[in-house]
């Protein structure tokens, strides 16, 4: 099944729902939780160890109260320290919390960083349960927390100590994965049932360590069936999705049932950028590819990609000329999906063709690259052409569509994917770790893969050729997006495994393309 990812209010909805609608107890789903963080705790790190549990007030602190107990059982040396009164436990945690004395397992409440300093030191924990905070922190952590936390982060980096964070990392949105004040840096976060979108964005993510999702008994069947409206429309972009949207080919096939693509792209300087998107497309299986771009351009992109056609237009200053209208019209008959922007120029010839074709064509098409700076000045024209688009903006470019800064768009990635969607009316992929991917009816896409190896250029290119190629293939827009987004990142993750983990260039992902249809098919 595709994993969901969830904000807090989302969780907040399905546990309610879950607990007081269908009804299993909110004590079954703490003790189910508690004992999926023992139970990993004891396969990665097995006893005899010491076990420093710290413990909040509300459900994430519950289930560490469980945790505790279960690693006692199996012989972990466990001291727990709680930050809050007893008196602010949620009843669930209370419960966990009196099972513990039952069992005179070290208890203390810590008062001040001395006491705390005092205890770490004397206990030497070879591990640290981060159970102090889960999705529902809004505030800054300060105060002693914050002491806390810095004194931990500091010794992390100076001893062995590892650190299990419960759901997330204290100090970490739940909801944009920025850093409240301060925040613990796990090795590895145990979370329920959905990833949550702190897992997956910056800075957020670098504190997660390795996430591991556990089932605790959602009842995701009967959800799907009764429930559909509280389910997440966020799904994580794995393997496991990826392989739902894939076609697999059978039977007679030939190229014309493959699609045909019209690439328009390319000017002097930026050449490469037309012959890395017409790339990946052949890479992909289109059936045909016609490259248009300026006459001086076509023999090298002849010698370069003899599998592609290609198309003079009339040029200008190294670039298309306002003229090259009609010539590109009369070649759009028969093709299945255009693909405007990388390297075709900012000067006023691309510019002209590009408003007027988006005004006068009947097709899906991606819009990348300087297409997009063009589209800068007016977005929102995008609005009233009913046909299905797809731009693919990196945060820069997501930055000049959205009038905003880029360390805003950084900030919160998924509020500038909503809307960019809702200026557009179309489908949305933005680029960067872990890309995000969007459509005018609300489902998001985030991607399972983040290889900092792709960042260099030449990679948006390859991902527009790809996402075309699928579309004119005949996959539906969005899935062509999430499959591209796919297929490309995990033909970078397939070059880090094998070549090394940065120096792999645009042209090798777009070579290996086949390799991961490959992998995917079976």
């Amino acid at each position: 099944m595709a994993l969901y990812i969830a904000n807090s209010e989302e969780m907040q909805t399905l546990d309610r729902y879950i607990m007081e609608e269908f009804g299993i107890l909110p004590e079954i789903l703490m003790e189910r939780a508690g004992l999926s963080v023992a139970t990993f705790i004891k396969e990665v790190f097995p006893p005899p160890k010491r076990v420093l549990v710290l413990t909040g007030p509300g459900n994430n602190g519950g289930d560490s109260l469980v945790c505790a107990r279960y690693l006692w059982n199996w012989d972990y040396k466990i001291k727990v320290v709680t930050l809050a009164e007893e008196t602010k436990y949620s009843q669930e945690a209370k419960y966990n919390l009196e099972l513990l004395k039952k069992q005179n397992i070290f208890l203390l409440k810590v008062e001040n960083l001395n006491s705390f300093k005092e205890l770490f030191k004397d206990f030497k924990p070879d591990l640290v349960i981060d159970g102090l905070f889960g999705t529902g922190l809004k505030r800054p952590l300060e105060g002693l927390l914050k002491e806390i936390i810095l004194f931990l982060n500091t010794e992390k980096e100076s001893t062995s100590v590892k650190i299990i964070a419960i759901d997330l990392p204290s100090g970490v949105s739940s909801d944009n994965g920025q850093i409240l004040g301060i925040a613990i840096r796990a090795d590895f976060t145990i979370t329920f049932e959905c990833l949550k979108i702190g897992h997956l964005v910056y800075p957020g993510k670098e504190h997660c360590g390795e996430v591991k999702v556990f089932p605790i008994g959602y009842p995701w069947k009967f959800l799907k069936e009764r429930k559909p409206k509280i389910i997440p429309q966020r799904k994580y972009l794995d393997k496991v999705l990826a392989k739902g949207f894939f076609r697999p080919r059978q039977g007679f096939y030939h190229k014309g049932k493959s699609g045909y693509l019209l690439v328009l792209a390319g000017s002097i300087g930026k050449s490469g950028a037309a012959y890395l998107t017409a790339l990946a497309a052949v890479k992909s299986g289109v059936g045909l590819v016609t490259l248009a771009s300026t006459k001086s351009l076509q023999s090298i992109y002849a010698q370069l990609l003899p599998e592609a056609l290609t198309l003079g237009l009339p040029e200008e200053e190294g670039e298309i000329a306002e003229n090259s209208l009609d010539i590109l019209l009369s070649n759009l008959r028969g093709k299945k999906c255009l693909v405007i922007g990388p390297g075709l120029g900012l000067g006023k010839g691309p510019k002209k063709v590009l408003f007027s074709l988006l005004e006068t064509i009947n097709l899906p098409v991606v819009l990348d690259a300087d297409a997009l700076t063009h589209l800068s000045e007016n977005l929102e024209i995008l609005k009233k052409f009913s046909y299905p688009k797809v731009i693919t903006p990196h945060p820069g470019e997501a930055g000049r569509l959205l009038k905003k800064e880029t360390v805003d768009v950084l900030k919160d990635p998924l509020r500038a994917l909503r809307e960019l969607v809702e200026a557009t009316s179309g489908i949305v992929v933005l680029k960067g770790p872990h890309t995000l991917i969007g459509s005018p009816e609300g489902y998001v896409y985030i991607s399972s893969i983040d290889e900092p190896g792709m960042a260099q250029g030449g990679m948006g290119d390859v991902l527009s050729g790809l996402i075309g190629s699928l579309v004119a293939q005949g996959y539906p827009p969005l899935d062509a997006a999430a499959l591209g987004v796919y297929f490309s990142g995990r033909a970078g993750s397939f070059l880090r495994e094998t070549l090394g983990p940065f120096g792999f260039t645009a042209r090798d992902v777009a070579n290996n393309l086949p390799k991961i249809l490959k992998e995917i098919e079976n």
